[in-house]
C-alpha cells in the first residue's frame, strides 16, 4: 500500500527490508544499512508520530539514530508535542532541545542529527473508517491516493 501511495513522489522510498526480515528488527539496523548504501553525505530522514517520538528513549540503541538520520516528528492537531514531552525521559528531552533545528531547510545542509517538528493537517481519516467503507462498498477516493483506492477496489479480499 505504501508503494502505491508514494507513486508519483520520486523523492520518497518505501523500503521493504524490514518486511522480509526473519530475525529481530530494529530501526537503528535498518538506518545503518541505508546509510551504508546511500553514503555519509546523503540527507536521510526518519518520520515519526509525536507519540512514537515521546517513547524513542525505549528503542534499541536510540541515541545512535541521530548519527544516522534526521528525525521529523509529525505533530497531530490538538496534541502539541510539548504536552506529550512533559512526561518524557530527561535524556530524550535533552536530545530534543539540543538537536531541534531552526527550520526544515537545515535538513538539506547535513546528513543527520537534527529534529524538526511538523504539523499534520487536521484530517478526519482513520484506517478503521476506510476498512468499514470498503466493506460497505462506499467510495474511498477522497480518503486515500487514487492508486491505493484502485488497488483496494481490485483486491478487496486481501485489503479489507
Amino acid at each position: 500500500m505504501v508503494q502505491f501511495a508514494l507513486h508519483g513522489y520520486p523523492g520518497f522510498l518505501a523500503d521493504q527490508r524490514e518486511t522480509y526480515r526473519t530475525d529481530s528488527c530494529y530501526t537503528v539496523d535498518t538506518l545503518t544499512e541505508l546509510r551504508s548504501e546511500l553514503g555519509a553525505q546523503q540527507s536521510l530522514c526518519l518520520l515519526l508520530g509525536s507519540d512514537a517520538f515521546a517513547q524513542l528513549n525505549t528503542w534499541h540503541k536510540w541515541t545512535e539514530l541521530f548519527g544516522l538520520a534526521h528525525i521529523i516528528v509529525m505533530q497531530r492537531p490538538g496534541q502539541p508535542l510539548g504536552n506529550i514531552l512533559a512526561k518524557a525521559d530527561p535524556a530524550l528531552l535533552h536530545e530534543y532541545t539540543t538537536r531541534m533545528a531552526p527550520s526544515p531547510k537545515v535538513l538539506h545542509e547535513s546528513s543527520s542529527g537534527h529534529i524538526v517538528v511538523l504539523n499534520i493537517p487536521a484530517l478526519e481519516i482513520s484506517s478503521t473508517d476506510i476498512r468499514q467503507r470498503c466493506i460497505a462498498g462506499k467510495n474511498i477516493h477522497s480518503l486515500v491516493p487514487d492508486a491505493v483506492a484502485h488497488f483496494i477496489q481490485h483486491n478487496p479480499y486481501t485489503t479489507c
